[in-house]
């Protein structure tokens, strides 16, 4: 078992613990579905913690095995240290994404000021907003609520913060969020406060949230809801920062050697700025090639032979 899988577990326990397993996940929840990268997941799988429900080519369904559940259940309560009196713990923050430093500055900043400051990423896909929200998730813990728009809850945003009660509220494509959903933001960002007439009672809740959302389109939102925001555009990567994104994204996140990372890279120079092609690549290459692989999904010639 290696640092951080206890943590990663007991994530996993409390994420089917929330859920109907039977009617929601019946053929398993997926990597999309707890943010866990597709490597690690495959790798507590054959370290045992994990059950493989379903697999096909573009699902692999999991739940947590038998000697997960018994070992979390003998495991003591882990202790974080941290109160909602501490400032979030920055370092190492947003160390593996490229570039972008003033951006870096910012939420670094927003994430340590006494009082609430809501920053919006925008930008065209493969800009590395998502990985902004992904840092800031693994750095506040359970402090951090993670949604996206286009899918927010079943049970509503307004129910699910009140029941988690969180202090920074991630939200990807907010774009995409609906109109009840769109509502309740603008009333928690506007004084954290949050009320809604549900059976007969009333919900009053009062939690000073900081936001912070990526959006593909700024067209799509609301002028109230975007003068809430502080707004971010960002760039695209340079060819060298491409380079280096690719790379450490197929080692560190992906775990390919580092060869293999180098040389996806330099395929797909000139070819693709869009880091999810490289991942893709990398995941079909050890069936079709790099080359095969690049021409199939991206129609194109890698830049090297």
């Amino acid at each position: 078992m290696k640092e951080g899988d206890i943590e990663l577990l007991t994530g996993l326990v409390k994420f089917e613990n929330s859920a109907d397993m039977e009617k929601e996940y019946r053929i398993g929840w997926s990597w999309r579905h707890v943010r866990i990268w597709p490597s690690t997941l495959s790798r507590l799988f054959k370290d045992g913690y994990l059950e493989n429900v379903f697999r096909s080519n573009s699902y692999t369904g999991y739940r947590l095995s038998e000697a997960a559940k018994e070992l979390m259940a003998r495991a003591e309560p882990e202790e974080t240290g941290q109160t909602n009196n501490e400032p979030i713990a920055t370092g190492g923050l947003f160390e593996d994404i490229v570039g972008h430093e003033d951006v870096k500055e910012l939420l670094t900043a927003c994430l340590l000021a006494e009082k609430p400051v809501h920053v919006l990423l925008a930008g065209p896909p493969a800009l590395a907003k998502s990985l902004f929200l992904w840092d800031i998730e693994r750095v506040a813990g359970k402090r951090a609520l993670w949604l996206v728009g286009s899918a927010t809850s079943k049970a509503g945003l307004w129910d699910v913060v009140a029941e988690r009660q969180p202090e920074i509220l991630l939200i990807d494509e907010l774009d995409k969020m609906n109109a009840a959903d769109t509502a309740a933001l603008l009333s928690l960002m506007e004084g954290g406060r949050l009320v809604r007439a549900k059976r007969g009672r009333e919900l009053n809740l009062h939690n000073q949230l900081r936001v912070v959302a990526a959006s593909n389109r700024l067209s799509m939102l609301s002028p109230e809801l975007r003068s809430r925001f502080a707004v971010r555009m960002l760039t695209a990567y340079s060819r060298g920062d491409y380079l280096i994104v690719v790379r450490g994204v197929l080692s560190r996140r992906e775990g390919l050697p580092q060869d293999l990372a180098d040389e996806v890279a330099r395929r797909l120079d000139g070819v693709s700025q869009d880091v999810r092609d490289a991942i893709r690549v990398a995941r079909l290459a050890p069936q079709l090639g790099i080359d095969r692989a690049i021409k199939l999904l991206i129609g194109g010639e890698s830049s090297e032979k």
